[in-house]
């Protein structure tokens, strides 16, 4: 099934055409939604817009931010956006996704902190008395590790939705306990170089997210709920016990993986195509009693089904659903999980690939109760500023948003470093045709 209209000249069509397919979007025009304030663990987020974790693939080494990453940080930093999610950092050398994936460490601590106080530094210096509330996305790639550049991947079961050698390391529940140690340190250094909080991520079927969807594992950390759970809510109690209640931690957890029992996680187990979360929710619930006041949900893989995590318009397949179907898809999932708890921030995303229309359908999920915070990834990489386009009433404009032709992920897979392509050509043009030149 082919869909060619993915332009849209009016909000109206949209609207219209995601009708037609029989879903809903709610949208509003009311601008001054963006502008509230979010209180998480005693911390101000000042105001409701947020910078989803992007990675740019262009650290060091030995994974210390680099000139390309202070580069792209310096643009969010001066962008306005309340909340900045960043990008995923290992926790120990061999779950790096890349050879240039931020990785922190006692060696690189220093290195943290220059990049914390630079994003604080350029915030101030932009907007006068305005500071973001800084999140580091802290990291296990699991099956997808690749830290020499070649994959070595680190799986919690066999799966048959990826291709298999059968030369990949099955971790051990011995492992999985020890790096609970390491993901706490990794905390602990992200709060010693001056961050707001971390994320223990849990999405897109990386290691963490692939222990959630593990019916198919036995031992300690897999099969039962609590099995499946308990590397994720380890870590959160050991984290909150070490670092107190003021440091906010949070997970960008999957709602719903899209996979077919038993390997799916908030999936219909009769019917893969639909959402259970039932699971999701009791996860949530445990990690609220935990004082997870910050929630980032996503759904989908990039590497099986782009097209659920971020609908796109060129791709390597064409999926069988219209891209709105999967924008209503995340920001009604998500929606679900809000209004089950009404008292935890959750971070909504599926916006980007509305692109200059997508600030009016997010005040829609705002003004309905289906997130108190907006979240934009690719936008973020078209255009930093979009959160000061936003705020300031002049909202996104065409030229400046994020088309969805998937060139920065293209690059990434390539293993380069990546950002926008299309509106950065000066830095990413020139990457882009080192790794696709015809």
């Amino acid at each position: 099934m082919c869909f060619k209209k993915f332009y849209y000249s009016t909000l109206q069509d949209i609207i219209n055409d995601a009708e037609a397919l029989g879903v809903k979007l709610n949208y509003s025009n009311n601008i001054d939604l963006f502008r509230k304030p979010v209180k998480v663990n005693g911390v101000t987020i000042p105001n409701s817009l947020a910078v989803h974790p992007m990675e740019g693939c262009d650290a060091t080494s030995g994974g210390s931010p680099d000139e390309l990453t202070y580069k792209r940080y310096e643009g969010l930093a001066r962008g306005g956006a309340g909340l900045i999610w960043l990008e995923a950092t290992a926790v120990v050398p061999e779950g790096r996704a890349n050879p240039r994936q931020l990785w922190i460490h006692k060696d690189n601590l220093s290195d943290f902190q220059k990049l914390s106080e630079e994003i604080y530094k350029n915030s101030e210096d932009s907007m006068q008395g305005f500071r973001p509330v800084c999140i580091v996305q802290l990291t296990h790639s699991g099956r997808f590790s690749k830290p020499l550049g070649k994959s070595e991947p680190i799986i919690a079961y066999s799966s048959p939705y990826f291709s298999e050698t059968g030369n990949e390391h099955v971790i051990t529940d011995d492992e999985l306990e020890k790096l609970e140690e390491n993901f706490e340190e990794a905390a602990y250094l992200a709060w010693k170089a001056g961050f707001d909080g971390v994320d223990i991520k849990s999405c897109h079927k990386y290691l963490m997210s692939e222990l959630l969807g593990g019916f198919a594992r036995k031992g300690r950390y897999g099969e039962t709920f609590e099995g499946r759970t308990r590397l994720l809510t380890n870590v959160v109690r050991r984290v909150r016990s070490r670092l107190g209640s003021n440091f906010i931690i949070t997970t960008r957890m999957n709602a719903y993986d899209g996979f077919k029992y038993p390997y799916g996680w908030g999936t219909d187990k009769e019917d893969y195509r639909r959402l259970d979360l039932e699971e999701p929710k009791k996860l949530i619930s445990i990690l609220n009693s935990s004082g997870v006041e910050l929630l980032n949900l996503s759904m989908g893989t990039p590497y099986y089904s782009p097209h659920i995590n971020r609908p796109f318009n060129l791709g390597g397949y064409v999926p069988d659903e219209h891209p709105l179907i999967g924008v209503t898809r995340l920001i009604d999932g998500i929606g679900e999980v809000q209004k089950a708890f009404p008292d935890i921030a959750v971070v909504g995303t599926g916006y980007s690939w509305l692109r200059e229309f997508a600030p009016y359908i997010a005040a829609g999920s705002l003004e309905n109760g289906l997130a108190k915070i907006i979240g934009f990834g690719r936008q973020a990489f078209a255009n930093p500023s979009f959160a000061k386009d936003i705020l300031s009433g002049s909202i996104m404009t065409k030229e400046k948003s994020c088309i969805a032709c998937g060139k920065c992920s293209d690059i990434m897979r390539a293993g380069g470093s990546t950002g926008c392509v299309v509106r950065n050509p000066g830095t990413y043009m020139p990457i882009y045709k080192k790794y696709f030149a015809s």
